[in-house]
């Protein structure tokens, strides 16, 4: 069962829109919006357009077409083919109707209407078992144009989360080792400039010595 779903602007991670969800839904589902964020904040634009990513008994499910991110958090036993297949249609829509815009809205949800359209084709999505049940059914009929998905990248939040764990700790690593880096140069400039004093101090001394001398010689 699709839970819950959410666009964001893949350069920024500037939410564009969402489901609106219920308070018992948010209630279940809010530390796996957390995880949805952190996931957000790691794609880049090398990152597999479609993955699913397991999280206890839910499915982080995103799409990523033209710098927009689609996710859907489902239940883990949700199929895969039918997560992606709401996705899809979800980033045709939105093409069709924000796709210019995108890149220009500064305020998070500006296309908060957009929920009408996610909530609509979410109730085709819904319930698994019409499709076994009737013949007529909504998802029945879309089985034959279902895309194969064995191919999308499938990732556990674990171990997403400890890379990203491992991401900051080689972030601040790094950060402190430019630090390190330039305390050194200072110290280093610092230690030639007080070698050329001590090896051209007493040179400038007698020069100055010799000045002095010349002058009150011929004064």
């Amino acid at each position: 069962m699709v839970r819950s779903t959410m666009v964001v602007r893949g350069s920024d991670c500037l939410p564009l829109a969402a489901s609106v969800d219920d308070e018992q839904t948010e209630q279940t589902l809010q530390e796996h919006k957390q995880q949805a964020k952190l996931v957000f904040r790691w794609i880049t634009p090398n990152s597999e357009p479609r993955c699913s990513i397991e999280s206890g008994a839910y499915t982080l499910h995103y799409l990523i077409v033209d710098n927009v991110v689609y996710m859907t958090i489902a239940d883990k036993s949700y199929p895969r083919k039918l997560a992606f297949s709401y996705l899809d249609e979800l980033s045709k829509e939105f093409a069709l109707s924000y796709g210019p815009k995108v890149e220009t809205v500064r305020k998070p949800y500006a296309f908060v209407g957009f929920d009408t359209f996610m909530s609509k084709t979410a109730r085709l999505y819904q319930d698994t078992r019409a499709a076994n049940s009737s013949g007529s059914s909504n998802l029945d009929k879309l089985n034959d144009e279902l895309q194969d998905v064995t191919r999308i990248m499938t990732k556990n939040m674990e171990e997403l989360l400890w890379r990203g764990d491992s991401l900051d700790r080689m972030s601040h690593l790094s950060t402190s080792l430019r630090s390190e880096s330039e305390k050194y140069r200072r110290a280093a400039r610092n230690i030639n400039l007080q070698a050329m004093i001590r090896q051209y101090a007493p040179l400038g001394a007698v020069f100055f010595i010799i000045i002095i001398f010349l002058w009150w010689r011929f004064s």
